[in-house]
């Protein structure tokens, strides 16, 4: 069993307290930290917060402290004080111990059940139009958080919803039955999200034209775009879907399938996968229908018009359309009732939505309204608010054909990954499959890890040169320090490890001993603030830390069998813990590079 040796030490710290200045103070308010790496000590005690209690300097408490913690805790081997702060040196056989207790932990970081149930909601891509770059951070953010969520103990549930009704998606109709001339995915060998994207496309340019020849014809602008024959065509086209048309809901129907089968290809070249699909043309009904029973009730008004309203004044915003004077829903009825849907499929503790920060604003509206209908699962809603990606050349507009295409970007990153590595000239046959197979998880590993290692909270500028380096904070220098030990393993042989029961262990060795132990406290600050960048900083500098440490110690040639078999310990727990925080975050490690 691994000692959770920083509670140890806040426990000993409180106990310290109250028999050395007979106080009381609650153990988890003590800041116990890693010592900086400039000084000598594994831990760090900030005695500041003690001064209070123990009316003395902050030197002499420290000194206190350090000698009760050396006399009453089995693993403190040491301290030293610097300026009031206390640095604590552990034993070897301390960390020499927690090793072997990992190594046999095959789940070692994983954490104890919390029985708390959580739904994760992403992708929730349009049926209008492929997915792109914005997506692509979006699905990657959803599905290492529930892997994470997951990890860390909690019942997790993938679920993504599609925006497959509406104005946006009857404008990609249109343009298909006009001009279109049959045309679909087998005949034109084009992917089905991409045949139906071009046509969304096609919309946006034709409406344009119209509205420029109706200005010419002496209309203003907004006169223009209201009166625009392709823009009043769509409008009936959609009327004609809401009062269910038979010949409008079989084109829809039609054109949702190739986009739907066109979605799956790229789901599975991205590794990401839902335990159910939500369908917003199916959620806007109960949504609607949750709508009118606020109205009975007096939770929501009706203005003159007909339109429903809520009224979020009272909580520091302002009122918000629920229904239109036309009967027409929002996208806020639409999420109502998806809502409702998933608390019956699953009553969850959390309901986590991964949508860019644009749509805060809409999350707040959604859980305030969800509480004035009173609703048990309106406080456990969370909005995990992510920065858009930008581009060199600024941002993405798909009615434009202005987009970083997601499948064209995988492919773009694989050759690249392809090209870097039969620069090397390490391939004994590059046109294998299993070269292919490597070029694909080094290319995904480079997409997936430059996205993830951002805070989900800042805007992002994705740079593919940058993501496929070898060097530096990529997913390829930690594919290849994992490849790197694989070969070391294989160099060395089939050795049984059997650690050293004394063992004076190195500096270097420490720190990797140390980094190691972080990991179920990794694992868990990171589910905690959904956050996945944690895990990602975390491998490079567990990579970086090893890499580091190797340079300088052989392992096939060490000096005795007790520092090769311990070396040996330490490499293949880095290497399980690269692959085990690395598959959380979605992303493949090859066995070599």
């Amino acid at each position: 069993m691994i000692i959770n040796i920083e509670q140890q030490i806040r426990t000993a710290c409180a106990a310290a307290v109250k028999e050395l200045y007979n106080a009381d103070m609650e153990a988890a308010s003590i800041a116990v930290e890693r010592t900086n790496k400039d000084q000598i000590g594994d831990y760090t005690v900030v005695v500041f917060p003690l001064l209070r209690v123990s009316k003395k300097k902050p030197e002499e408490t420290a000194n206190d402290l350090g000698a009760y913690l050396q006399a009453n805790v089995p693993q403190v081997s040491g301290f030293s004080v610097i300026k009031g702060f206390l640095n604590l040196s552990l034993t070897d056989s301390f960390w020499i111990e927690t090793l072997g207790s990992a190594l046999h932990n095959h789940e070692y970081g994983k954490g104890t059940p919390t029985g708390q149930k959580i739904t994760v909601e992403y992708c929730g891509p349009n049926t209008n139009k492929p997915l792109h770059l914005g997506h692509i951070r979006n699905m990657l953010l959803g599905y290492s958080v529930a892997s994470i969520l997951e990890f860390a103990g909690n019942e997790v549930s993938k679920v993504n919803i599609y925006n497959d009704r509406g104005i946006a998606i009857c404008k990609s109709m249109l343009a298909w039955q006009q001009f279109g001339n049959g045309e679909t995915p087998e005949s034109s060998g084009i992917k089905g999200d991409h045949l139906v994207g071009k046509y969304y496309v096609v919309f946006d340019k034709k409406y344009k034209e119209q509205v420029e020849q109706l200005k010419a014809e002496g209309l203003t602008e907004d006169e223009a775009k209201k009166k625009a024959p392709i823009q009043l065509e769509v409008q009936a086209m959609l009327l004609k879907w809401e009062a269910g048309d038979a010949e409008t809901i079989a084109l829809w129907e039609q054109m949702n399938d190739w986009v739907y089968a066109g979605f799956q290809v790229t789901f599975d070249k991205m590794g990401v996968d839902f335990d159910r699909d939500y369908f917003e043309s199916e959620t806007y009904l109960l949504g609607r229908d949750l709508v009118l029973e606020g109205l009975a009730s007096g939770v929501f008004f009706k203005k003159e018009d007909g339109s429903i309203w809520v009224d979020l004044t009272d909580k520091g915003l302002d009122q918000k359309v629920l229904l239109r004077s036309d009967g027409t829903s929002v996208y806020l009825t639409q999420d109502l009732g998806t809502a409702d849907l998933r608390y019956d499929h699953y009553h969850m503790d959390r309901n986590v939505y991964v949508v860019a920060d644009e749509q805060n604003y809409h999350f707040k509206v959604l859980q305030l309204t969800l509480e004035k209908l009173r609703k048990p699962y309106a406080a456990g809603i969370y909005h995990l608010s992510y920065g858009l990606v930008e581009l060199p050349h600024g941002r993405m507009k798909s009615r434009e054909g202005n987009v970083v295409d997601a499948d064209d970007l995988i492919q773009e990153l694989v050759a690249a990954a392809k090209a870097q590595t039969l620069e090397l000239g390490k391939l004994e046959n590059p046109e294998s499959e299993e070269a292919e197979e490597l070029f694909r998880t080094i290319g995904m590993g480079a997409l997936k890890y430059f996205m993830l290692r951002v805070d989900p909270k800042k805007k992002m500028l994705f740079n593919p040169e940058e993501s496929i380096d070898l060097q530096g904070q990529t997913g390829p220098f930690v594919q290849y320090s994992y490849a790197r030990i694989q070969s070391i393993k294989t160099k060395v042989g089939d050795i049984k490890i059997e650690l050293p029961t004394k063992y004076a262990l190195s500096p270097l060795e420490k720190e990797v001993l140390i980094e190691l132990y972080q990991y179920p406290a990794v694992i868990q600050e990171s589910a905690r603030n959904f956050d996945p960048s944690v895990v990602a900083s975390y491998t490079y500098n567990l990579a970086k830390t090893f890499n580091k440490f190797y340079v300088d110690h052989s392992i096939a040639n060490a000096e005795t069998p007790e520092a090769k078999h311990l070396r040996l310990g330490l490499a293949d727990l880095t290497a399980k813990v690269l692959a085990g925080a690395f598959k959380l975050l979605g992303i493949d490690v090859p066995e070599r590079m």
